[in-house]
């Protein structure tokens, strides 16, 4: 008995017409030429990561090498990009700018890539004289002021001490006293040649005897040493006469070098130490310093040591001149790191500094590595547009920082 009313019947054919048949599942290979413009894209995006890692990462100056990078990746056929000396091909598509050379990362590119080595310091005085008294005394005449220029054994301090003069006048005294003795000591010793001479004549003819003629040898011989000691006394004394009169000598104080009065702490009716009692610089009578021989001390970054040699030349500016840069060149480079800075100090020779210029003021100094800029060709300055590099620039990092000195030069 067939139970299926016509509402079934009507209502499995619309089930069966809303019903999809399963088809076999087809594959084709990829299209070749959506896969060549998928591959750019995904390294453009890439580089993009890339570029914007490198802008939290890295110094901003960096950011037009990252930029020359992306245009490469876009270039149009025929195009070479030459990324530390690697030439890469570019894939066809957007023109790009004509080749553009980036320094490689090899030892050899690095040490060859211009780059510029910014320091801080300070000018010193390459020879300067701390003046003491080598001997004790009381001052009594200042010859010169804080400032004056001094030639060197120019007076610049007198000093008295009594003792020191009656210990040269014993001395002389003493001198004296050896000469008269001297004096009777040759006469001795005359006499005994004189007499020794006519004993030796007499024993010749037997008219002597021998043990006189030995008697007389003896008083000869006793006499000349009498006299050599004599000479001796008399050497002394000369020497004991010069250590005095140099210790009343020295108490006038000499300029040892030849300078300007840096500082100056004598006073009159002051008692000063001798040299070897003095061991601090604010017991010293003044200080001189050769202004014509000033040079700078500047500290550099540590990482920067493998770049610095003595020949190396810059420019300088003093915080006092700002206006007025002069060239420098270093002259020495510090045996030892500071472990605090985490610097190397340099020394610098100046070559027509400011006639102005003072010990300790701060300056700051800018030295070229590696060698000098080329003009790099570009879509605005193409070859033989005369576009260079290397132009003047102003001081602002801090000391230790680098900056490719042809970046600079292009901004």
């Amino acid at each position: 008995m067939n139970t299926t009313t016509e509402h079934d019947r009507n209502l499995a054919a619309k089930l069966k017409l809303l019903s999809i048949e399963p088809a076999a599942f087809k594959t084709e290979p990829p299209n070749r030429q959506a896969r060549r413009r998928v591959i750019p894209v995904a390294m453009l995006a890439l580089a993009a990561m890339a570029s914007l890692a490198a802008v939290f990462l890295y110094r901003p100056d960096r950011l037009q090498r990252i930029e020359t990078v992306l245009a490469g990746f876009a270039g149009k056929d025929g195009t070479v990009l030459s990324v530390g000396g690697a030439e890469v091909p570019a894939e066809s598509g957007a023109a790009i700018e004509p080749t553009r050379v980036l320094p490689g990362n090899t030892p050899s590119a690095r040490a060859l890539s211009p780059r510029e080595v910014t320091g801080s310091g300070y000018v010193v005085v390459a020879d300067i004289a701390t003046v003491f008294s080598k001997y004790e005394g009381r001052i009594v005449t200042v010859d010169v002021e804080a400032g004056d220029r001094v030639s060197v054994g120019q007076v610049l301090v007198r000093l008295d001490d009594a003792g020191a003069r009656f210990a040269l006048e014993g001395a002389e005294i003493a001198r004296r006293s050896a000469e008269l003795a001297l004096a009777a000591k040759s006469i001795d010793l005359s006499q005994a040649r004189s007499s020794l001479t006519r004993i030796e004549r007499l024993a010749g003819r037997d008219a002597m005897s021998a043990q006189e003629l030995e008697e007389a040898k003896t008083a000869f011989d006793t006499a000349e040493n009498a006299a050599l000691q004599a000479r001796q006394d008399v050497a002394k004394a000369d020497l004991d006469i010069d250590r005095a009169r140099e210790q009343v000598e020295a108490l006038t104080v000499r300029a040892p070098i030849s300078g300007n009065v840096t500082r100056l702490t004598a006073h009159v009716g002051d008692t000063v130490l001798s040299r070897e009692d003095s061991v601090r610089e604010n017991e010293s009578l003044l200080a001189i310093a050769d202004m014509a021989n000033m040079v700078i001390d500047a500290d550099v970054a540590e990482a920067n040591i493998a770049l610095m040699r003595p020949g190396l030349r810059g420019e300088a500016v003093l915080d006092g001149f700002p206006d007025r840069p002069f060239a420098v060149e270093v002259s020495k480079i510090a045996p030892m790191i500071s472990r605090e800075k985490g610097t190397v100090t340099l020394r610098l020779s100046l070559s027509s500094p400011p006639p102005d210029m003072r010990p300790a003021m701060a300056a700051r100094i800018r030295l070229v590595v590696g060698e000098a800029a080329t003009s790099v060709p570009t879509a605005s300055h193409p070859p033989g547009t005369g576009a260079q590099t290397g132009g003047p620039t102003t001081f602002g990092p801090q000391a230790g920082d680098t900056r490719d000195h042809q970046q600079r030069a292009e901004r």
